[in-house]
């Protein structure tokens, strides 16, 4: 008999929280104990898209068999504690050939299509896994791949969702799945129009689980990671962050995009659409609490957390003599443009711009960004300066753009740090420095310690 689920929830788990058997034996435990969770949405095992990421590259024929064999060690070694062995060990197997047969292709002609397809085996693998953990506790599970409700754009390696139609497929195709079983699927992965695979940039499971609790009307989507939940900057990094209770959808997307590694920075959008609530836990210590993130908060401080965000690029435009500044920044953009360069700060004056990019984001990092054909059509149009590893610093916060003190309070916390570029105004919930990376931990000490101890 079919069961409805009028408040479902829809539970993605990270890396480190499917990293072996005893991580995913742990997450499993946090599904079985919500009744209302009926879909499952997980990332690669930790570590697993980092060798993947390589193998992409184009590697040779040694290097090739190493990683591969690592590969096969973190699956078998998960494999190992199962009851039931030989078919799940069939599946991962012919999925390690694939990789295999992809990243030799990799080492002759490399292309972000390719990669993505090597990349998104690190998802296959472990939902597969997952699903048999599931079933060794009597749990009627179903794998689904996500791929047949996921559409999307052709932008390999950071692509985008095309909303109606995988709103339109995951009604069709998976609503009734979960009304009759636990559904365990896929983040990070997708389809575009061709059937060719496709993936959303790095982190981007958050998005899918969220893209997936949108269509199906979710009462709340979980985000199981290996922190106790959203704190004023990586507690990893500073000890004595705080951890935040609760958190508004504008605050968080703000602190995903400039580099807090807890959330993926698309991953509120859906989410807010449809204010749906996003619970952020550990799901090593599930009973340490964690964030709620939603529409509102009462009342917001001034100053809520700082985020880095690194792999950062400084681009230098500078206009030659005889152009107008109009015709200058219109040209500049529509050639950015033609070259899918996504700009993410700008600083301008009469004659130069100032563009920070962003290559933490997508799979194939800062050689997708600075091509060389993109170069050299910005060389024959202006004089171009590049200057790479950079870090954004950013404060996250309320109203900084109109509250009195902020750049007196911020600055001199940063008296003693080479400042590159300041992003300020556009935003009233951020304020950002680009500095040399090496010093981006320093400033996020001096930051901290100065506005929230």
């Amino acid at each position: 008999m079919t069961r409805t689920f009028p408040h479902i929830v829809v539970a993605k788990f990270g890396g480190t929280s499917v990293a072996d058997f005893d991580a995913m034996s742990r997450s499993a435990t946090i599904v079985l104990a919500d009744k209302d969770v009926r879909l499952v949405v997980l990332s690669a095992s930790a570590g697993v898209t980092n060798i993947l990421v390589e193998l992409s590259a184009g590697l040779d024929s040694r290097e090739r068999l190493d990683k591969i064999e690592t590969l096969r060690t973190i699956q078998y070694n998960i494999i190992s504690r199962l009851k039931q062995q030989d078919a799940i060990r069939q599946e991962i197997d012919h999925l390690l050939d694939n990789i295999s047969r992809l990243a030799e292709e990799a080492f002759t002609m490399r292309s972000a299509a390719l990669s993505d397809a090597l990349v998104s085996h690190g998802e296959l693998m472990s939902s597969l896994l997952f699903v048999e953990v599931l079933r060794e506790r009597d749990v009627e599970t179903e794998w689904f791949d996500a791929r047949k409700v996921i559409r999307t754009t052709d932008c390999f390696g950071c692509a985008e969702p095309v909303l109606d139609a995988t709103a339109e497929r995951v009604e069709r195709r998976l609503r009734p799945r979960t009304e009759q079983a636990l559904v365990v699927t896929q983040g990070f992965i997708g389809r575009e129009a061709n059937g060719q695979t496709t993936t959303l940039g790095r982190g981007g499971s958050d998005y899918t689980a969220s893209l997936l609790g949108e269509a199906l009307h979710a009462a709340r989507v979980d985000i199981w990671t290996d922190v106790a939940g959203i704190y004023t900057t990586d507690p990893r990094l500073v000890s004595r962050a705080q951890r935040i209770g609760q958190i508004s959808f504008s605050e968080a997307s703000e602190m995903a995009t400039f580099g807090a590694k807890v959330l993926h920075p698309a991953t509120l959008l859906p989410a807010m659409r449809k204010n749906i609530p996003v619970f952020v836990g550990s799901s090593k210590y599930p009973s340490a609490g964690g964030t709620l993130v939603c529409r509102d908060t009462e009342n917001p401080p001034r100053y809520r957390a700082l985020a880095v965000r690194r792999q950062q690029t400084l681009m230098k435009l500078h206009c030659e003599q005889g152009q107008s500044a109009c015709r200058f920044l219109a040209d500049t953009f529509a050639l950015l443009a033609r070259h899918d360069v996504a700009v993410d700060s700008i600083t301008t004056s009469e004659t130069s711009i100032a563009l920070i990019l962003n290559a933490a984001s997508a799979t194939s990092g800062e050689s997708r960004l600075l091509t060389t054909s993109l170069l050299t059509e910005l060389s024959s149009h202006c004089r171009v300066e590049v200057e790479t590893g950079l870090a954004l610093v950013s404060l996250i916060g309320n109203s900084l753009s109109q509250a009195e003190g902020v750049c007196h309070e911020v600055f001199a916390g940063l008296e003693k740090h080479p400042v590159r570029l300041i992003c300020h105004g556009v935003s009233r919930h951020s304020l950002g420095f680009l500095l040399p990376a090496d010093a981006a931990d320093d400033a996020v000490k001096a930051l901290h310690h100065r506005l929230f101890e």
